[in-house]
């Protein structure tokens, strides 16, 4: 092995005219490249050879590499560096200067370190970070990937657009997790009847509807409530759908309020006004209302003004 190594150094030494120092440290440096990415290899192929989750081969494979390069890193700082006072003088010089010109970077590391301990978020996660909303799919050293929800596109569905958010904004911007402690959402659907409707009765099918589609989460989301409970300060004393009732300029509205998942709210909305239509449409004393115009004639409806004759 030596004797091959000398080979490559007299080599090296007549197609570039290196220094014998110099020559000796680049080979270290390639040895060690070498050896670091066939480690990292060899320990992807036995650790992805098992079942894994897409999330948890996605883990081995970012993580396998930040510890592969910092390995890489620090041995050739020992290869190229010799002696500690050496060492520590050019560490020194090395954080000023990245300080000072690579801030912006240092927040996104700090960022990113934030990420990984303290968890504000995980891979698939449905979060919103300032004026963007997304599933997590990507999280780097430098910057997080969302693949987006809302915007143009009704009950948070899909873009299909990616977004790259730094990560030093997890300290600058609010943060909404829709799945971190308590992994449902409260979904209303509003629902608005004529004053000359059965409100009374169009509110009875609608806590039926509301409870048909959405009671078995009811109790799920009791025991994640539980689970959340020693960790965030969440409580609830409901979590049965239920229906509102309030009164607009065009009708009484009746708000059903229940339970649902993040990912399942546009769904769960359809079937339920599936459900609804089919409903008031077999109850002749139920109608919808929306917005309409009323002309008053006096003497149509009896009034009469200062102006008219009198009798």
């Amino acid at each position: 092995m030596q004797t091959v190594l000398q080979q490559i150094s007299r080599l090296l030494e007549r197609m570039t005219g290196l220094p014998e120092g110099l020559r000796d440290d680049l080979l270290r440096t390639l040895g060690l490249l070498l050896l670091v990415w066939l480690i990292r290899f060899f320990i992807l192929k036995v650790a992805l050879r098992r079942n894994l989750e897409p999330t948890q081969r996605y883990q081995w494979v970012r993580i396998s590499l930040y510890v592969a390069v910092s390995f890489f890193i620090l041995g050739c700082g020992l290869i190229w560096i010799q002696g500690i006072d050496p060492l520590l003088t050019y560490l020194g010089l090395l954080s000023a200067g990245l300080a000072i010109a690579l801030q912006d970077l240092l927040k996104n590391l700090a960022g990113w370190l934030f990420i990984i301990i303290r968890r504000p978020f995980s891979l698939g996660d449905r979060v919103q970070i300032g004026n963007h909303a997304g599933d997590v799919i990507d999280i780097r050293i430098f910057q997080f990937t969302l693949l987006e929800v809302g915007n143009w596109v009704q009950a948070d569905q899909s873009t299909g657009r990616m977004i790259h958010i730094p990560n030093s904004r997890v300290f600058t911007e609010a943060q909404s997790n829709y799945y971190q402690g308590f992994s449902y959402v409260w979904s209303e659907l509003p629902v608005l009847v004529t004053f000359e409707s059965d409100w009374k009765r169009a509110k009875r099918i609608l806590r039926e509807v509301a409870e048909r589609h959405a009671t078995h989460l009811s109790e799920a989301a009791a025991r994640r409530v539980r689970e959340a409970s020693s960790h965030y300060m969440i409580f609830y004393n409901v979590l049965t759908p239920t229906v509102y009732t309030s009164v607009e300029a065009s009708g009484v509205l009746l708000t059903m309020r229940y339970l649902t998942e993040p990912r399942r709210r546009r769904l769960v909305d359809e079937q339920m006004w599936e459900s609804v239509l089919e409903e008031f449409g077999a109850e002749p004393n139920i109608d919808f209302a929306y917005p309409t115009q009323r002309f008053f004639n006096h003497s149509t409806e009896g009034k009469t003004t200062k102006s008219d004759p009198k009798p």
